[in-house]
C-alpha cells in the first residue's frame, strides 16, 4: 500500500508526518523550510517518492465558526501548487484547535519556545494525520 503524507502549512516552515503503509498510525517526519519554488519543487519530489505517498493532507485553517481563517488563502495556493506539480490529490483537513492541543503538549513537556515553534508544526502534521486516518478509518468501517 502507499502512504498518506500530512502538511501543517506555515509562512516560513511546514510540519510533517507520514502514515505507515498500511495508512494506520502517522510517524512524524519533521519541520522543514520553504525555500524558492524550485526548492520546494525538488524537496517534495524527493519526499512524494521516497515514501511512495499517494495521497496529501493539508491542515486548513477554520476559525471556531468554520469559516476559512487568515491563513486559508495562502494554504488553498500551496495545495494546488502541489496538484498542479505532482498531479497527487490533495485534502484539505480541519485543523481546529491542532496548533492549541500541540502547544500544550509541548509546555508539558517543558520544551523551549525557539526549539518548540518547529516542533509545533511536526506535532501538529502528526494530530492532522491521526485525525485523518481515524475517519478513514471510521468510513471504511461504515455500511
Amino acid at each position: 500500500m502507499t502512504r498518506i503524507l500530512a502538511i501543517d502549512y506555515g509562512e516560513k516552515w511546514i510540519g510533517l508526518a507520514v502514515s505507515d503503509p498500511l495508512q494506520l498510525t502517522a510517524q512524524p517526519l519533521g519541520s522543514h523550510p520553504l525555500g524558492s519554488e524550485e526548492e520546494n519543487r525538488l524537496f517534495f519530489a524527493d519526499l512524494l517518492k521516497k515514501y511512495e505517498v499517494s495521497l496529501i493532507v493539508i491542515g486548513w485553517p477554520l476559525r471556531m465558526n468554520g469559516q476559512p481563517g487568515n491563513q486559508a488563502n495562502l494554504v488553498q495556493k500551496f495545495a494546488q501548487w502541489l496538484k498542479n506539480n505532482f498531479g497527487l490529490p490533495v485534502v484539505l483537513w480541519d485543523e481546529r484547535l491542532t496548533t492549541r492541543q500541540a502547544q500544550v503538549l509541548l509546555q508539558e513537556q517543558k520544551i523551549k519556545a525557539i526549539k518548540g515553534k518547529k516542533i509545533e508544526h511536526t506535532l501538529v502534521a502528526i494530530l492532522i494525520l491521526e485525525t485523518f486516518l481515524e475517519r478513514k478509518k471510521l468510513d471504511e468501517s461504515t455500511p
